[in-house]
């Protein structure tokens, strides 16, 4: 199977940026919790990406900040990959929050509420 160049680019720009991310936290107070970059979606053209985050943090307030510190460092990081891509153009980056592992845990901790409730049924 022929892998096409746009994949290709997304996966080397999720990489890419998930470094830069791992960097800019060493001088970025802000960035709390966990950050993850769970997809890069790069446009053909490569004008624009799309780069999906999850966050964990302590709470929902601390993943908001953290999100929204993340969308203000897009320029730095966008600098960052112009010195690692070394392309003619570097797409301007777009953050989106990912809510897939949230929803994966919560369908889990359903998961674990049923088969409780199952395992004190079956002893009744």
């Amino acid at each position: 199977m022929k892998v096409s160049r746009t994949s290709r680019l997304n996966g080397e720009y999720q990489k890419e940026v998930s470094e830069i991310i791992r960097r800019l936290r060493d001088c970025e107070p802000q960035l709390k919790g966990l950050i993850s970059v769970t997809e890069a979606d790069v446009a053909p053209d490569l004008k624009t990406a799309y780069i999906y985050v999850s966050i964990y943090g302590v709470n929902e307030e601390e993943s908001k900040c953290t999100f929204e510190r993340l969308q203000q460092c897009a320029g730095h990081i966008r600098h960052e990959l112009s010195q690692v891509m070394r392309m003619r153009t570097v797409p301007a980056i777009t953050f989106r929050l990912d809510g897939s592992m949230t929803y994966g845990s919560k369908m889990d901790e359903l998961f674990k509420k049923i088969a409780k409730t199952e395992t004190s049924n079956d002893e009744d």
